[in-house]
């Protein structure tokens, strides 16, 4: 029995948060990195200063737009990107 792969198109494909770059105002970023994440004030601290670092995996568009709004509203640079689709064999 040969495999078969379907490729589901959905309304919502999942999109990263990722910090490029976490300003001059790295504790205020932290905070809204912990908002996000559930880390502690420490551990968004790190993650906020080792860039790029992926905040959000797999957040649907709105609130991965939201996420990059709360993040350059606080002082840093942020982008949401696409996640690439499953590569399929080819029959």
């Amino acid at each position: 029995m040969a495999d078969e792969y379907f490729l589901l198109v959905c309304d919502d494909v999942p999109h990263d948060v990722v910090l490029t770059d976490p300003g001059v105002r790295v504790l205020e970023v932290a905070q809204v990195v912990r908002r996000l994440t559930g880390l502690s004030l420490w551990r968004s601290k790190v993650l906020a200063t080792q860039v790029p670092a992926v905040i959000l995996d797999g957040a649907p568009q709105e609130d991965a737009t939201a996420a990059v709004v709360s993040l350059r509203d606080a002082g840093a640079q942020a982008e949401t990107r696409e996640q690439p689709g499953p590569d399929f064999p080819k029959p």
